[in-house]
């Protein structure tokens, strides 16, 4: 599904990211984890084709529906339309824009790159109110601004809900858990359990082992200094939980 290859990137002329080497295929969870600078959010961001990051080398290989696609060739909304979902680490507030309006544009415009019909206000109220049981949302939130005096737990809820709406091809979660209590972690955790399928793939950027006890992955990726130093199971989280970074990236 995703092949990164020797990627290389760096923002205002500061290299962050200096040869990354990732495969990653349907049905898997890949954790990223590591110190803080080592470069774990930057590369969410490049994969999602934020705009401020340059690629300097390096390659970005995304296949889906059996059509292979140079990741970096595509803008940012291209992405999304092929099925690339960032969760962010500090969702942003769309004063003005209702939840709604917000899920029923974004879903629609997918169905339109993708030529299959596009649903209407009862229709689309119908379908995101079933989403919405995923993450235990209250009905109130679809008719607030988005995210606007939303709890941090709650915003959170709302990227999950999100990627409910869009059932994308590839998840990219940063930091969902920063911030959260047990309870609101437990709920998140369990909807991104019930939208893993063997045809998507999902990579967790965390700090902390608690969200991988929730959420099994198949590989642990360490970040250090803006390479993939290590790989390993879930063990390896367990490692970085009870030794940190100093012993493995020293």
């Amino acid at each position: 599904m995703l092949e990164i290859k020797d990627l290389h990137a760096s923002i205002d002329g500061k290299e962050i990211l200096k040869g990354i080497n990732l495969s990653v295929k349907p049905g898997e969870v890949h954790a990223i984890m590591g110190p803080n600078g080592s470069g774990k959010s930057t590369l969410s961001k490049i994969l999602a084709g934020h705009p401020s990051y340059e690629v300097d080398s390096g390659s970005v290989s995304y296949e889906v529906n059996f059509k292979n696609e140079d990741l970096l060739e595509l803008e940012a909304h291209e992405r999304a339309q092929k099925g690339i979902f960032l969760a962010f680490q500090y969702p942003i507030e769309l004063p003005g824009v209702s939840n709604f309006e917000f899920l029923k544009t974004s879903f629609n415009e997918i169905c339109k790159s993708q030529g299959v019909d596009e649903l209407d206000d009862e229709a689309f109220d119908k379908f995101v109110r079933e989403k919405m049981k995923i993450v235990e949302m209250r009905d109130e939130f679809l008719h607030r601004p988005v995210n606007q005096g939303f709890s941090g737990g709650e915003k959170k809820r709302n990227e999950i809900l999100q990627m409910a709406v869009l059932n994308p091809h590839l998840s990219i979660l940063d930091e969902t858990d920063s911030g959260l209590d047990i309870d609101a972690l437990r709920v998140i955790s369990e909807g991104v359990n019930k939208l893993k399928k063997s045809s998507n793939a999902i990579i967790l950027i965390t700090h902390y082992q608690r969200l991988l006890d929730y959420i099994k992955p198949d590989y642990v990726h360490v970040l250090s200094g803006g390479q993939i130093i290590r790989t390993g199971d879930s063990s390896l989280a367990k490692e970085l939980e009870d030794k940190g970074y100093d012993w493995i990236v020293s």
